[in-house]
């Protein structure tokens, strides 16, 4: 019996003193991560090209407010069995100039603003959400490196544990049951600790992916678990809302169905352009026979089948629907945000309370320690005051990480996007 426990403790001993997590891998500050993700994260890169889009989009229909200036120019070759080869060369510029329209084209680039907008809104939403899932990756890294070395204590602790037991175990004055508990607390925290050191590259490929690279690399973040906003006075949510990109771009979308109603009430009314052009024609290759043109060109519908009043019913639906979907995601905002800022707060409260109990399991352990050493307190007792602080060290890891979580909820659910740094 002896030389099992021996070879047990020697094995669990060899164990603690080899971890497998002890590489030491280059370190990233939460400024690297936001820098690095402004510039690689594909997420981010995408909203961007859909604003260069509808700033195309809106100069295509601008367009349509400007003289169209077209030139042309040919040359022909010509010849028949009976006659000599024939050459013919034309050159010729035209033009024509929208005069009215009722104001649709007009009422057209005005909704291609609104559109640019809403696309600069989705822009900042997807910044803030890309800076929440960067803000998670860095923080659960954070706390994934914390954990290996919060398991790292508990293990040495429960070594030690082990290492008191045996003793007493062959003295005779421990039985049997309390070895056995001994050991599997030890191998229990060899396998926590083990599982902390295999989850640390998960993390790290998560934060990897957040910052855009393509390429995994090992790495270390750089931080601590200090609270950046204040919990502490309400925030004006109603005026947080108003400036929420969800809230800005559902308004934009609403006054797209708007404009949307005037270009298609325009298209009742008659349409006049004007056109111009001048040509030369001649056998040489410079031409000299001029000619030009002028005119007026004036369009009305007269009978559609009812196309153009169901168009504007259209449009007026959409707008109604733009209207109610502008009321319904405003409401949302603010719900939204109210339920994150409680979460925040709680998360806060939390830390606090957490640290107090890791501070009174501390202190009983190291009482119970001494009074079990001497005798004044059974193992049952003693364990269950050493299990005890077990978990506080690691309720009190997960409360900070919470509320670092809780933080970054918060400031998404304010709008904020990645340039929204926190040193």
């Amino acid at each position: 019996m002896h030389t099992r426990v021996c070879s047990i403790f020697a094995l669990v001993m060899t164990l603690f003193a080899h971890p497998a997590w002890a590489q030491s891998f280059p370190q990233v500050t939460w400024a690297d991560c936001l820098a690095e993700a402004h510039r690689n994260n594909p997420e981010l890169i995408s909203a961007q090209e859909a604003v260069v889009q509808k700033e195309a989009a809106k100069t295509i229909v601008k367009s349509g407010v400007y003289p169209q200036v077209s030139a042309s120019a040919g040359a022909t070759a010509s010849k028949a069995e009976s006659s000599k080869r024939t050459e013919s060369y034309s050159a010729g510029v035209s033009g024509s100039q929208l005069l009215f329209d009722a104001n649709k084209t007009g009422s057209r680039v005005e909704a291609a603003g609104e559109t640019l907008k809403a696309a600069q809104q989705g822009y900042r939403f997807t910044s803030a959400d890309v800076r929440y899932g960067l803000r998670s990756a860095f923080v659960n890294l954070l706390k994934a490196q914390e954990l290996i070395a919060v398991n790292r204590d508990i293990a040495r602790m429960r070594r030690d544990n082990l290492e008191l037991i045996t003793l007493r175990y062959q003295s005779g004055l421990e039985h049997r049951g309390a070895l056995l508990t001994a050991e599997a607390n030890a191998a229990s925290a060899q396998f926590s600790l083990t599982q902390a050191q295999r989850s640390i590259e998960t993390a790290q490929r998560k934060l990897c992916k957040e910052m855009g690279r393509q390429d995994f690399a090992y790495l270390e973040v750089s931080s601590d678990f200090d609270i950046r906003e204040s919990p502490a006075g309400k925030p004006d949510l109603e005026t947080l809302a108003g400036n929420h990109p969800s809230t800005l771009q559902s308004l934009a979308n609403k006054n797209v169905a708007s404009f949307n109603i005037k270009a298609a009430q325009a298209d009742f009314f008659p349409k006049l352009t004007g056109s111009a052009g001048a040509t030369k024609t001649g056998t040489h290759l410079m031409p000299d026979n001029g000619s030009w043109d002028a005119g007026l060109s004036l369009t009305m519908p007269v009978f559609e089948g009812g196309l153009r009043f169901a168009q504007v019913a259209q449009a007026r639906a959409a707008f109604r629907q733009a209207a109610q979907d502008a009321l319904s995601t405003s409401s949302s905002v603010i719900v939204d945000m109210q339920s994150a800022w409680q979460g925040f707060q709680d998360a806060v409260d939390g830390v606090a309370v957490s640290k107090k109990s890791l501070e009174a399991a501390g202190e009983r352990s190291n009482i119970a320690e001494a009074q079990y050493a001497t005798g004044f307190i059974s193992f049952d007792s003693w364990i269950i005051i050493q299990n005890d602080l077990v978990n506080a060290k690691r309720s009190f890891l997960e409360a900070r990480a919470n509320a670092l979580l809780a933080e970054a909820a918060w400031i998404k659910a304010k709008g904020e996007t990645i340039e929204y740094a926190q040193k």
